[in-house]
């Protein structure tokens, strides 16, 4: 369904190249992928029993309380969720992944079985066309398997450190099935030439980034670690610690007032950092905001703390070496030093030697002088070959340029 709503939605935008069509294309159905995949998650982590109130004054949907997490938090909550839906999901998709295309070659095989003219011995071609087309997304599918598992190994790896180690698992798994099933069951793919993957580079620069900001979040506000931290660094241990958590009120405040019995309590303890003043009267405590101020410092540390170490990483690691780039540049140099010797051979040739001396100028200069000459100093190399340019600008290419 979201591969045929991103279709027609596409179809709409009338894009004018193709390639604008398959990033646009790319871009809806992995932004509706990303829903689909992640939104209880962060539903989990960031929203969950964040506005619920507290007794005798509940936050309230449509008549109903909201959802709460377990006294010690959601964490462990969304640690399940994320192993159930990374590892189930994963496991499911690559179970099908293996059986669709196996049950497609065998429908085709059996669809031509009926046919009138069989051949007993047929050719290697025929036995190919048997085999399922690789269809016009190629290796769409592919792709979005792996940046939504890149997603999950990076957005929340904080809630579930094990989520990098089955990735590794189910790639190496993986990388021998789908070779497999590209070897035994789909058509040999006509290769496409292209620039680079697309969008998706974009696509997965963006979801680290991302991951920067939901891991900093998830440390500091879906754990307890900053205020198990503030506790401790305040009293030098963690004794009291659950006590220093939780908040007192006054049980004949509630909505549904508990059932008499021989003990007259009067007060009780609920999770959350408030201070009970008299009646129904409530505070937050001074526990509350400095464990708040230490959340929001610690998200603003980590994230540029991350940050520079990916800017240190970039430039220690640069995606095209000193050697590569020293190489293009004299491959440059190269092919400008072969134009030049072929404008110059037909310019003498075509009417007479008027600038050789010019040319042999241009032709002979080494590497790093042409380089200066031509990225350095417009001027120079304009000055020398000011006649020469002149004189071939009218003149037609040669017929095997």
């Amino acid at each position: 369904v979201y591969q045929y709503l991103a279709e027609w939605l596409t179809e709409k935008e009338l894009l004018r190249t193709q390639t604008e069509f398959d990033d646009s294309l790319t871009l809806k159905i992995y932004l509706l992928q990303f829903v689909n995949y992640y939104a209880s998650i962060f539903y989990i982590a960031f929203f969950k029993g964040k506005l619920i109130g507290r007794p005798g004054d509940y936050v309230r949907l449509f008549g109903h309380r909201q959802e709460e997490c377990a006294p010690g938090g959601c964490l462990l909550e969304l640690s399940i969720q994320l192993a159930i839906i990374m590892v189930g999901k994963q496991f499911i998709n690559t179970i099908v992944e293996m059986l669709m295309p196996y049950l497609l070659k065998w429908w085709y095989i059996i669809r031509t079985i009926g046919r009138k003219r069989q051949i007993k011995s047929p050719l290697q071609w025929v036995k190919d066309f048997k085999l399922v087309d690789f269809g016009n997304m190629g290796l769409f599918p592919e792709y979005l398997e792996m940046v939504l598992q890149y997603g999950f190994v990076t957005i929340f790896v904080a809630a579930f450190p094990l989520a990098p180690l089955f990735a590794l698992i189910n790639n190496v798994l993986e990388m021998r099935l789908d070779a497999k099933k590209f070897l035994t069951c789909y058509r040999r793919p006509v290769p496409q030439r292209v620039n680079d993957i697309g969008v998706w580079y974009r696509i997965l620069d963006s979801i680290g980034k991302l991951s920067i900001i939901t891991n900093g979040f998830i440390i500091a506000f879906t754990s307890d670690f900053i205020p198990r931290l503030v506790y401790q660094f305040t009293n030098g241990s963690m004794n009291q610690y659950v006590n220093n958590t939780l908040a007192d009120f006054n049980i004949s405040v509630l909505e549904h007032p508990p059932i008499k019995t021989t003990y007259n309590e009067t007060m009780c303890s609920f999770p959350g950092y408030w201070y009970y003043k008299e009646g129904d009267s409530y505070e937050h405590s001074n526990w509350y905001w400095h464990i708040m101020g230490a959340r929001l410092a610690f998200v603003v540390v980590f994230e540029n703390v991350v940050a520079l170490v990916m800017i240190i990483v970039r430039w220690a690691i640069p995606d095209m070496s000193g050697e590569l780039r020293d190489r293009i540049r004299r491959e440059a140099y190269v092919i400008n030093s072969f134009i030049l010797e072929e404008t110059r051979a037909r310019s003498v040739r075509d009417q007479g030697d008027t600038t050789d001396s010019n040319w042999n100028h241009i032709a002979s200069m080494s590497g790093s002088d042409f380089d200066l000459a031509a990225h350095g100093d417009h001027q120079n190399i304009r000055d020398i070959g000011k006649h020469v340019v002149g004189e071939i600008d009218d003149q037609p290419p040669p017929a095997h340029v």
